[in-house]
């Protein structure tokens, strides 16, 4: 059974255990988000994520927002050496000089994505979308598509993109729907 929270609805598991998980889940998580930008600071905070809680970048995203120029892929291309050493001096962020460094790199591997990061990202979005996982020990950490997009970032010169970050973004931005079947969200995005 999935647990609730004081407002009687029933959510995914992982979404009940602090106020910031709560509305994550209900208003982002697995809703379709486009826009290079947008789509740009899921992959930075996907990245940025690796080997920490969620709930740490959640916390930290209104400093990341301010330290990384909004994530405006054009601004982050622009970053210098300079700014690198300033972002590692950001208590407001996760200061690891390899993420930091990935950010950036991304951002200028961003620019050179012709058809656009979102085209290019969600071209990897299965179609038909997968079964709706009825647990949480449903929910894949990879996909073939999370796969498939992981390699092809990689070849285009993104870093901090394996598989697992992949499919986390891909659930982030709603690309893949993992609400368990029990959840509201799932219930309200399907009419079940």
């Amino acid at each position: 059974m999935t647990p609730r929270v004081d407002d009687g609805l029933t959510r995914c598991g992982w979404a009940t255990s602090a106020a910031e998980y709560v509305g994550y889940h209900d208003e982002e998580w697995g809703i379709p988000l486009h826009g290079d930008d947008a789509l740009f600071e899921r992959v930075c905070l996907e990245a940025f994520q690796s080997g920490l809680s969620w709930i740490t970048i959640l916390r930290k995203r209104p400093a990341f927002r301010a330290a990384f120029a909004g994530f405006s892929i054009d601004a982050v291309a622009a970053f210098t050496a300079a700014d690198e050493e300033r972002l590692m001096s950001d208590a407001g962020i996760v200061r690891n000089r390899a993420k930091i460094a990935a950010a950036v790199r991304n951002a200028r591997a961003a620019q050179q994505v012709d058809e656009g990061l979102d085209a290019l990202l969600w071209s990897f979005a299965p179609d038909p979308p997968p079964p709706r996982p009825a647990t949480l020990a449903d929910v894949p950490a990879t996909s073939p598509g999370s796969v498939a997009m992981a390699r092809e970032l990689k070849r285009r010169g993104f870093a901090f993109v394996g598989p697992t970050t992949a499919y986390a973004l891909m659930q982030a931005t709603g690309m893949v729907d993992d609400h368990v079947a029990s959840c509201f969200r799932a219930v309200t995005r399907t009419g079940a």
